[in-house]
Parts: structure tokens; C-alpha cells; sequence
């Protein structure tokens, strides 16, 4: 059985020549502006809706690069921008406020180990 992808919709195609004129600017070390994502646009002959570089742009706006190299690297996953953003401690110094987020983020892992625990002290296992 083959299964083929519907064509992209017309704002999809859209979404994805803003995504790449981004993807652009930030690899030429270029700001990631609306202004300079239409640019890029124009030069290629794509159209998109007005709000498509602005939307981008205000979503890039004020992130770090090496933020932006997460949200790309991660495939735009949210868990791939929110782990380094919370657990980054400064060398030899305190973890500031937000890095309570990461032991919080890792609560939910210890009660899955002591699940595996509890059934260690059930008395059998798959071997025995």
C-alpha cells in the first residue's frame, strides 16, 4: 500500500517560504526581520499574506541565536527550546529562579523509576 501526502494548501506553501527565508537570514547571520524576510521573498517572486513575515519576525524577535539554533536543530519541538532554557546554571554560581523548572521537569522521570522499583519488590521477576 502507497500512501501519498495531499498537496500542501495554499497557506502552507506559505508558512514554509516564510520558515525559509527565516532559515536564511539566521544562517547568513542577518536580523530576522519582517522587512528583510520580504526582501527575500520579493527577490524569489514568492507572495505570501502580509501578516506571514511579521508573524515570523515577531516570533524570532529578541531570541537569542543559540535559541534559534534549538528551535531548528529541534524541529521546532517545544521540549528542544524549553530544556536548555531553564537548566542553564552559571559556573560556579546559583541556579537563578527559572532553574527550578528542570527539577520540576524531572519529578515526572523519578516516579517512573520507582514504579520500576515497586515491582522489583513484588517478589518475582520475569526470570525467576
Amino acid at each position: 500500500f502507497l500512501y501519498t501526502m495531499p498537496a500542501p494548501t495554499a497557506a502552507e506553501k506559505e508558512e514554509l517560504a516564510v520558515a525559509y527565508a527565516a532559515l536564511i537570514l539566521h544562517d547568513d547571520n542577518l536580523p530576522i526581520t519582517a522587512e528583510n524576510i520580504q526582501t527575500i521573498l520579493s527577490t524569489a517572486n514568492v507572495k505570501v499574506q502580509a501578516y506571514w513575515p511579521k508573524l515570523i519576525a515577531k516570533i524570532l524577535d529578541g531570541k537569542p541565536r543559540s535559541q534559534i539554533d534549538d528551535i531548528i536543530l529541534g524541529g521546532g519541538s517545544v521540549g528542544a527550546v524549553a530544556a536548555p532554557a531553564g537548566g542553564a546554571a552559571p559556573a560556579g554560581g546559583s541556579a537563578p529562579a527559572a532553574g527550578s523548572a528542570p527539577a520540576a521537569a524531572a519529578a515526572p522521570a523519578k516516579p517512573e523509576s520507582e514504579s520500576e522499583e515497586s515491582e522489583g519488590d513484588m517478589g518475582f521477576g520475569l526470570f525467576d
